[in-house]
């Protein structure tokens, strides 16, 4: 099982960044690249605990599903959100958020993912996927970032 874990400092505060995350509009913006698309269960709004959502997405020039759910939520300190289908053997994302000073959240983002095939499935993990989901999660937290800390975060379904 491999370990991905990034830290994000935002100049915003806890809730609003913690809301941002669970966006499901937010999510879609981040990977464009990807052409990621909300197509069953919670397809809109911000994602509660209990809830789920299948999104298809074009990686590695395949079309793909995967279904996840959120399996933990303390707002707005942490929410958890774990694959029930798709192509990994097994994919846990735990989402945190720390308040900082000067109303700053430090955004932590811990995946766990196993690919399947086994020995081949291994070395795919370490020589292909990490750095892969690595920089996927790196530019999602970018443009929460960047949303947190402008106006943009008022235009979000869903924001208070």
């Amino acid at each position: 099982m491999v370990r991905i874990y990034l830290e994000t400092l935002i100049h915003a505060p806890c809730k609003r960044c913690f809301d941002l995350s669970r966006s499901i509009e937010l999510h879609k913006l981040s990977t464009q690249k990807t052409q990621e698309e909300a197509m069953a269960g919670t397809t809109t709004g911000l994602i509660e605990l209990g809830e789920w959502v299948t999104w298809r997405a074009r990686h590695f020039g395949v079309m793909q599903k995967m279904t996840v759910k959120i399996t933990a939520l303390e707002s707005p300190h942490f929410f958890q959100d774990q694959m029930q289908r798709g192509i990994f053997k097994s994919f846990l994302h735990n989402h945190s958020f720390e308040s900082q000073a000067d109303e700053q959240t430090l955004m932590k983002d811990e995946l766990f993912f196993e690919a399947p095939l086994g020995l081949l499935g291994r070395a795919v993990e370490r020589w292909v996927l990490k750095k892969y989901l690595t920089r996927f999660l790196a530019e999602r937290n970018s443009l929460i970032k960047a949303v947190a800390e402008s106006d943009q975060w008022r235009d979000v379904p869903g924001m208070e």
